[in-house]
């Protein structure tokens, strides 16, 4: 018999390559932006706290991103052995129940460094954390109804990742209510990007009873929702940073928004063909308007 013919012996440990994959190091950019705009915020010096920075790159992305996605993916494994059976998890790359304990693991750990850098890193992460389980596993799975899967990962991905970037580099201590403000209502934009993800899915999310805006809401009505969504906070961004005497920054801001709207004029003609259009153009200004923001208050704050 041809032995090279046989399949191979399932291993019964996870491999390195399907580790990093399953925690999708790709999604780790917008928690690690927000995290940096976060440092910029703080208004405190970077270069004599490198360790620090290092330290919460490392927690917003790998650590605290990446057990949001194996989560994801282990409570979403016979789905995927539908529609993706070559994931890591369904593929038996990942064998047994190493999906589940590598999220907790990654927990472990990421709750563990915060828990190093500080009070309020720790309740930030801690808050971060029980809304990555909630997305995706039972009882809740906030990812089966757009409204709260969406502000979920909105605030988890951007408004939490801002706040400890701003309290490791504050030596764990609470952030300015400025930099509190910009967190939120960047996190409230950010449930309009979600919604824009949903698009791609639609027919898929009808079958699996998952009711994202799209279904819920129509294409049309779920496309101006996120538009509206996204367009609202930055005008109110506008605004705070003009009543905190940063006139430059809040014309930038401007700008940025005025970019978006006209984008948002030719993905509201045909939503459905042009979000991920909209997405990649759209969010990649939306986070500039972030990091101007984070200036912003860095020179109110330094």
């Amino acid at each position: 018999m041809n032995r090279s013919a046989l399949p191979a012996a399932a291993s019964a440990y996870p491999s390195m390559p399907a580790i990093l994959e399953v925690s999708h190091p790709i999604t780790w950019f917008p928690p690690m932006w927000a995290f940096a705009c976060g440092v910029v915020s703080s208004g405190a010096p970077v270069l004599q706290q490198w360790w620090l920075l290092i330290a919460g790159v490392l927690l917003a992305g790998p650590l605290m991103c990446g057990t949001s996605q194996v989560v994801n993916d282990w409570y979403d494994r016979h789905v995927d052995a539908i529609n993706e059976p070559n994931r890591p998890i369904p593929s038996g790359r990942i064998p047994g129940r190493w999906g589940l304990y590598l999220a907790l693991i990654w927990t472990a750990v990421s709750l563990l460094l915060a828990w190093v850098l500080g009070p309020w890193v720790f309740g930030a992460s801690l808050i971060g954390m029980a809304l990555a389980w909630a997305y995706s596993a039972p009882p809740f799975r906030l990812k089966g109804n757009g409204w709260w899967g969406n502000l979920a990962v909105g605030f988890s991905y951007e408004g939490l990742a801002w706040v400890t970037g701003a309290a490791v580099m504050l030596g764990g201590a609470m952030p300015d209510w400025r930099i509190l403000a910009l967190a939120v209502l960047y996190s409230i934009g950010a449930h309009g990007i979600m919604t824009l993800n949903d698009f791609k899915a639609i027919e898929g999310d009808k079958q699996m009873n998952v009711r994202s805006l799209p279904v819920q809401l129509g294409v049309d009505g779920a496309a101006r929702l996120a538009s509206i969504v996204m367009a609202v906070p930055q005008a109110i961004v506008i605004a705070l940073l003009l009543a905190w005497d940063k006139p430059a920054h809040g014309i930038a801001v401007g700008v940025v928004l005025l970019i978006q709207l006209l984008l948002m004029i030719r993905f509201l003609q045909s939503p459905r063909e042009r979000a991920t259009w909209f997405s990649g153009l759209g969010v990649s200004v939306y986070v500039t308007g972030m990091m101007i923001s984070a200036f912003a208050v860095r020179g109110l704050l330094a």
